[in-house]
C-alpha cells in the first residue's frame, strides 16, 4: 500500500501535533477515507520528511503526531528554470505536473504575442494559486520535499531581460544543435518554451539578442505541452538524473 504523503506548510517539529490544512482534512478524510492510527508522511518544504500518526480524525478537523524526521535528498543536480509560454485549457496544468515530476526547480509562466489566455490581474492571482496547488500535489505524488518555486506571470521581454548565469536554451525544430551537444554549466539549464502556434519571427530574433540559443528535439513539430517535457526529459537524461 502506498503511504500518503501530505503537504504542510507550517513548521513540523518531532514529537509535536499538528492541525492539518482543510485542503488536506479534506482530502484525507472525504477522499482517502484515512482513519485514527494511520501513518503518512508530511513536508513541508525544507527538504525532509517527516513521518507521522493520525492522532485525530474528524470531518473538519485532522491532527497528526509527527514521530520522526527524516532528510532526503531527491532534488535533481540539473537546475531547470522553465520559461513557459501560457497557454489555454488544461495543457499548462499538464506542463505545470510533469516538470515538476520531472525536476525543474523553477517555473515562470510567460505571456507572448501568441497567448491566448487573456485575464485580469485578479483572475490571474486566482490562476496562480491554482497552479501552485497543482505543483503541492505534484510534489506530494512524486516523493519531492522541496517545493519548485512558481513566479507569477510575466511578459516574454520582461523574462529575457532577468540576468542570469544559466544557459538560455530556446526550443526550435529548425535549430542546427540537439541537446547532446550542448555543456551545461554547475548554474544549470533556462528553457524556453513557446506557446500554442509558436513565437512571432520579432519574438524568435528577440531570443537571439538576449543569449538564447536553439536547440532541437528532430525534425518534427511538437505540441506546446510535448514540447516542454521532451526537452525536460532529454535535459535530465543527458545532463541530470533521468
Amino acid at each position: 500500500m502506498r503511504i500518503i504523503r501530505i503537504f504542510h506548510p507550517d513548521l513540523l517539529v518531532v514529537d509535536e501535533h499538528v492541525v492539518l490544512s482543510d485542503d488536506a482534512c479534506n482530502h484525507l478524510v472525504n477522499v482517502l477515507r484515512v482513519k485514527e492510527g494511520q501513518t503518512i508522511i508530511l513536508f513541508n518544504g525544507d527538504g525532509s520528511d517527516y513521518c507521522s500518526t493520525l492522532s485525530e480524525v474528524g470531518k473538519r478537523k485532522v491532527v497528526a503526531l509527527v514521530e520522526s524526521k527524516l532528510s532526503m535528498e531527491l532534488e535533481s543536480p540539473l537546475a531547470i528554470h522553465l520559461g513557459q509560454g501560457v497557454s489555454r485549457g488544461d495543457r499548462m496544468d499538464l506542463v505545470l505536473q510533469k516538470a515538476v515530476e520531472l525536476g525543474v526547480a523553477q517555473i515562470t509562466p510567460l505571456l507572448t504575442e501568441r497567448c491566448g489566455v487573456k485575464l485580469s490581474p485578479e483572475r490571474w492571482l486566482k490562476k496562480h494559486e491554482q497552479w501552485q496547488k497543482i505543483i503541492v500535489s505534484a510534489c506530494e505524488q512524486c516523493g519531492r520535499n522541496i517545493i519548485p518555486k512558481l513566479n507569477p506571470v510575466l511578459e516574454l521581454t520582461s523574462w529575457l531581460h532577468q540576468s542570469t548565469d544559466q544557459l538560455r536554451l530556446t526550443l526550435h525544430p529548425r535549430a542546427e544543435q540537439a541537446f547532446r551537444h550542448i555543456r551545461v554549466p554547475a548554474s544549470g539549464v533556462r528553457l524556453l518554451i513557446g506557446p500554442e502556434g509558436g513565437f512571432s519571427d520579432q519574438e524568435v530574433y528577440t531570443t537571439t539578442e538576449y543569449g538564447f540559443q536553439a536547440v532541437q528535439l528532430g525534425p518534427r513539430i511538437l505540441r506546446t505541452e510535448t514540447a516542454a517535457l521532451a526537452a525536460i526529459t532529454a535535459l535530465q537524461t543527458i545532463h541530470g538524473d533521468l
